[in-house]
């Protein structure tokens, strides 16, 4: 389930027509659902007004084929509930929720912040997404959990890049039989060794540019093919050195990593161009080189 990049014209407005190619390169790669305003595509710098069409669209172009979760990511509880208004009124299957952030925050006011945002959407699945690199906050096993027993969270996306943390979500979650609860990995680089543990799915930003490689390597996982899933994890590291290739003497790793997602599908001929939302850096020739070099070693182009 990958969350969805999002491209841009050259005034900056979201380019509606490119984003509806991405949709259906997504859909025909073979994924489960799409998550529209995830951090690869640039929730926090979009507008109200811009995350309303990127999500009017993904939803309007995947017409039912795949369900939609949507970003309901902010920094206060009020600025989210914004969201889910929004979200619910396009019609989004479910939605994907981080702590709050900016200000320091408590285990109660998280939690508060969590059951504020499931009260708002109803009988619709809500999502823990677990980022501690930019919320600065780690979501305890246990936190997650008690609110999965009681009814608030369907499921989590993990990103904080440990196995140990998918290892524990899995191990907890099948000890207190939650079995309807949802274990996703945001790593791209693991997904073989996440779905061996127990873990239901992947959600990795690399997934816009190789839908149908992650899509393959999750059913080798999930039906026991080691070797299989091996064999394509291995590519896909080898590609996800993409992000490598912006030069972090100049750029943000953001800038680096998205960049050279909107790079690469600009050259599969999905995106009209690689436009990043200001104040981040774009990607130059030099590196535009390195992403083509790395899609034709991965057999993309």
């Amino acid at each position: 389930m990958p969350p969805v990049c999002t491209p841009f014209n050259e005034d900056l407005t979201v380019d509606v027509e490119s984003l509806r190619r991405l949709v259906d390169h997504l859909i025909a790669g073979g994924v489960s659902g799409l998550f529209a305003l995830g951090s690869s595509s640039e929730v926090v710098f979009l507008t109200r007004d811009q995350r309303r069409v990127v999500l009017q669209t993904v939803v309007d172009q995947a017409a039912g084929r795949v369900p939609i979760l949507a970003g309901v990511i902010d920094t206060t509880t009020p600025r989210v509930l914004e969201h889910v208004a929004d979200a619910r009124a396009i019609g989004a299957d479910g939605y994907v929720l981080t702590a709050p952030f900016y200000t320091r925050t408590h285990p109660n006011e998280i939690e508060q912040h969590f059951r504020l945002v499931k009260e708002s959407v109803g009988d619709r699945p809500l999502f823990a997404y677990d980022l501690p690199i930019s919320v600065q906050v780690k979501l305890a096993t246990g936190f997650v959990l008690d609110l999965a027993e009681q009814g608030v969270l369907a499921g989590v996306k993990d990103s904080s890049g440990s196995d140990h943390s998918i290892r524990a979500l899995v191990t907890g979650r099948d000890d207190r039989g939650l079995q309807g609860f949802s274990v996703l990995t945001g790593s791209e680089v693991t997904v073989d060794s996440a779905i061996g543990y127990g873990a239901d799915g992947a959600v990795p930003g690399l997934g816009n540019v190789d839908p149908a490689g992650y899509t393959a390597l999750v059913a080798k996982a999930a039906a026991g093919d080691a070797a299989g899933a091996r064999h394509e994890q291995e590519r896909l590291i080898r590609l996800f050195d993409i992000v490598n290739q912006g030069d972090l003497s100049r750029m943000g790793g953001g800038s680096a990593g998205i960049g050279s997602f909107k790079a690469a599908l600009t050259l599969l001929g999905i995106f009209a161009r690689p436009l990043m939302a200001p104040p981040q850096i774009q990607l130059n020739d030099t590196e535009l080189e390195g992403v083509r070099r790395c899609l034709a070693g991965a057999g993309l182009i």
